[in-house]
């Protein structure tokens, strides 16, 4: 008996002791739980009192101090004062980190740079940039050297920003105001390409956006993959929103959702888009050009100039409203085209004739960037033919996959001119593909000929 109460005695012993080590454990695991919720809280509050200013992230930031200017390192909190003019801060700022935050108004009295730099910023909480004919050039030695700058939050006044040889750059929720040329893209050394322009208001500039002819030996006209999106132009007399200058290439990029506004302030020689170089595969979708004017003079929408080669892709929802001199001014009678329906005329285009019954080089006709949807080509033989000569021509279909439809040949045994007929068109048709060009040739069957052979072509395309 004696036994059985000292073995009960023991076990109860053990269990209050094992209820104290587990109370003891729930005290330090508590304590413990404390002390990180307490470090959690502080942490948190010292990122929400960094984060009380839109600074936050930046390595500088440049602000005014009555007729100076300073510069403030926002990790190590120092504060360097005494900067003469803000051109002198802003460039030190950058010169010194990546990023680079501007609080106030700044008054330009030198060009500011950002120069071979990656992911370099520039922001402002609305600063004002009274540029006073300078720029914020953005530049690379070539686009290797310059990455994926972004420009945003400033008002510029009476200023350019430049882009040179810089790749992926952003510009977005700046004003452009009273500029000779509001934002400027240029190469003189490789390409300048895969852009992006938003939300952004060009007010009173002489040029909005500008993609400037290449200039240099290794330098290249390809503004490629640029967005220009969400963007507002007020034009005034002798102005242009967007000028695509010779040789400049602003290809496979799309304009959305931007508004051009002419004839509210004067009514002369004022132009939404200037084209005189290329704009291959690029899309315009939801651009409107607004005229107010009731007499317009020299008011066009699109200005398509002699140089100019691949005109844009217009989408449905274009929209040209209001009087104009011309919606869209295509002196020169460049290919037009557009998301849809488009039509299109080639007219005498020599086909080169092969002799002793071979074919000469093929004449193609191809409604770059559109695809044929349909068309009705015509043969035109010309010339005195030799006794026993004959003329074949040959057309047949290129589709998009790099195959070809089954030839029709045409013989000619004296001068006249041919139709194709429908069944000549069944039989080049495929049963589903997409056609991409026409392609012509000719033979001689002698070894020399008088003759001649052209090849005119009309359709629809899209």
């Amino acid at each position: 008996m004696l036994r059985i109460f000292s073995l009960v005695c023991w076990v109860v012993m053990r269990i209050v002791l094992s209820s104290r080590i587990i109370s003891l454990i729930l005290v330090v695991v508590l304590l413990v739980t404390a002390l990180n919720v307490g470090l959690v809280i502080n942490v948190y509050s010292k990122v929400n009192d960094v984060g009380q200013t839109d600074s936050s992230g930046y390595e500088y930031v440049v602000s005014q101090t009555g007729s100076t200017f300073q510069v403030k390192n926002t990790f190590s909190k120092d504060i360097i004062n005494g900067f003469a003019s803000a051109s002198i801060a802003i460039n030190y700022a950058l010169s010194q980190g990546n990023t680079v935050y501007l609080k106030g108004i700044f008054d330009l009295n030198a060009d500011v740079v950002i120069f071979n730099s990656w992911n370099a910023k520039l922001v402002g909480e609305s600063a004002i940039i009274n540029a006073n004919g300078y720029s914020i050039i953005i530049r690379g030695d070539d686009y290797t050297y310059s990455k994926y700058p972004i420009v945003s939050g400033l008002i510029l006044n009476g200023g350019t920003l430049r882009i040179e040889n810089t790749f992926g750059a952003t510009v977005t929720n700046i004003v452009f105001r009273d500029c000779l040329v509001g934002l400027e893209f240029a190469n003189d050394n490789t390409w300048t390409e895969f852009s992006k322009v938003e939300n952004c208001h060009f007010i009173n500039c002489t040029e909005g956006i500008a993609f400037r002819t290449p200039k240099g030996v290794s330098a290249t006209g390809s503004y490629e993959s640029t967005e220009i999106n969400r963007c507002f132009f007020n034009q005034y007399d002798h102005s242009i929103a967007i000028n695509v200058e010779n040789r400049a290439e602003l290809s496979c990029s799309q304009l959305q959702n931007v508004r051009i506004w002419i004839g509210e302030y004067g009514n002369t020689n004022q132009t939404g888009l200037r084209m005189a170089g290329s704009m291959s595969q690029t899309l315009l979708v939801g651009v409107v050009f607004e005229s107010f004017s009731k007499s317009p003079d020299l008011l066009f929408g699109i200005d398509i100039i002699e140089t100019a080669s691949t005109t844009p892709i217009m989408d449905s929802n274009i929209s040209f409203l209001g009087s104009w001199t011309a919606s869209v001014h295509n002196s020169a009678s460049i290919w037009l085209s557009a998301v849809g329906t488009s039509y299109f005329a080639q007219k005498d285009l020599s086909v080169h004739i092969g002799l002793n019954g071979k074919f000469g080089v093929s004449t193609v006709i191809k409604p770059v960037p559109l695809k044929i949807a349909s068309f009705k080509p015509k043969i035109e033989v010309n010339g005195n033919f030799n006794h026993g000569e004959t003329i074949t021509v040959r057309v047949k279909l290129e589709y998009i996959d790099n195959t070809y439809s089954k030839e029709i040949e045409k013989v000619f045994f004296s001068g006249s001119t041919v139709w194709f007929t429908d069944d000549d068109l069944l039989e080049m048709y495929p049963s589903q593909n997409i056609v991409t060009a026409i392609i012509v040739d000719a033979a001689c069957s002698l070894n020399s000929t008088d003759a001649t052979v052209k090849i005119s072509g009309y359709g629809t395309a899209g």
